[in-house]
């Protein structure tokens, strides 16, 4: 029998495309109806559940207990370019909704086995440390051990995406995950992870876990290999938009793209453009390239300059548009059978908001999975000697 899970701020369904065929889906949520669309398309309609999380109750859900509740909170508050206001902000706030659940839940007996809380790396930093200590007092007051790691889906596809999650197991049931626990590894564990940790009361150190996650295999798809030589969504800029993106860029920028030409071939790689402050202090736009075969990380379309820029140099020829969202969805791990939506604002803004698959796939299978099936190994023990 499958374990079974819940995806809640389920999006596109980009974590249930990570746990997916090894696990259940039997209940599904998100307030945003474009999503919810996109959910609906490529999931069907019976799991999911549109509305406010802070309107959900037990009643909402299926009868019975959840291996897994998984939750993918807004993180607009929590992130380095955000506004600052962590779990109090009015996005990343939706974190209590959920917490009202999984509290209700537990009141009834039905807690989930297990919870898996994703965001950005600036939630283990906001308001210096002080949002991440709180998420942690939450989950030791629900009844969980917990423990956080910071997986970069550059391990797994063409693209910077640092994430963390934080894994929460019932407490009762800690003995079972034990051979899961380590110190911390150093591919998946930052520096201001371990110093939010040490900045833990010690209560909460207490129900701290080191969750051992093993490397994975080597990745052996670049960029370039995701990239679509026309794509119907979006078009080359003309030669004068070329010049005028390429005008932005700083001297050593500009000096990626001239080693790029000396290449002698096909070279792919991407354009942010970001607000610096130039040698007299001035605030200035600038572009600024990559060409190590890897994008940034994709994120929502805000007013244009968060889009991300493909750029192809092939000697003296140099060719520039915004990434397709087919390839955006291709950097999330997706397959091409994943039908998004038919405006591109809306496909870029479903991926730039989701979740990398393989990452979901590799912590599900090399942590979430045994941890379940040691349980359930033991419960069958049990039930024998009786």
């Amino acid at each position: 029998m499958k374990p079974i899970f819940y995806e809640f701020f389920a999006g596109g369904g980009m974590a249930r495309a990570g746990l997916e065929p090894e696990w259940q889906c039997v209940f599904a949520n998100d307030f945003d109806p474009k999503k919810g669309a996109s959910y609906i398309a490529n999931w069907g309609e019976q799991e999911f559940h549109l509305g406010d999380i802070h309107d959900l109750t037990p009643a909402d859900l299926p009868p019975g207990k959840a291996d897994l509740a998984w939750a993918s909170f807004p993180c607009q508050d929590l992130s380095l370019a955000g506004n600052g206001k962590g779990l109090d902000g009015e996005r990343s706030g939706a974190f209590w909704g959920f917490h009202d659940v999984i509290h209700a839940l537990k009141v009834r007996r039905r807690a989930p086995t297990l919870l898996v809380l994703e965001n950005v790396g600036g939630a283990v930093t906001s308001k210096d440390g002080r949002d991440f200590e709180a998420l942690c007092r939450t989950l030791k007051n629900l009844g969980y051990v917990y423990g956080a790691l910071i997986l970069d889906a550059v391990h797994f596809v063409p693209q910077s995406r640092p994430r963390l999650f934080i894994v929460a197991l019932r407490s009762n049931l800690d003995h079972a995950a034990r051979s899961f626990v380590d110190g911390p590894s150093p591919l998946w564990t930052t520096d201001a992870l371990k110093r939010s940790y040490g900045r833990l009361r010690p209560d909460l150190r207490q129900a701290w876990r080191w969750w051992r996650l093993p490397s994975p295999p080597i990745r052996n798809i670049g960029l370039a290999d995701l990239i679509i030589d026309n794509p119907t969504d979006v078009e080359w800029h003309s030669e004068a938009e070329t010049r005028r993106l390429l005008s932005l860029m700083s001297p050593s920028n500009r000096a990626k793209v001239r080693a790029a030409k000396r290449e002698g071939h096909k070279i792919v790689g991407t354009i942010y453009k970001r607000t610096r402050r130039d040698e007299d202090g001035n605030k200035v736009q600038r572009a600024e390239v990559r060409f190590d075969d890897i994008s940034g990380c994709l994120r929502t379309p805000g007013g244009g300059s968060s889009r991300q820029t493909v750029i192809v140099v092939d000697r003296e020829r140099i060719r520039t548009r915004l990434l397709s969202a087919r390839e955006a969805a291709r950097l999330m791990g997706l397959p091409d059978t994943y039908e998004l939506p038919l405006r591109y604002n809306d496909a870029y803004h479903l991926t730039g908001d989701g979740l990398a698959v393989p990452v979901v796939r590799h912590l599900a299978g090399y942590l979430l999975s045994p941890i379940i099936e040691t349980i359930s190994q033991m419960k069958t023990s049990l039930i024998a000697a009786e």
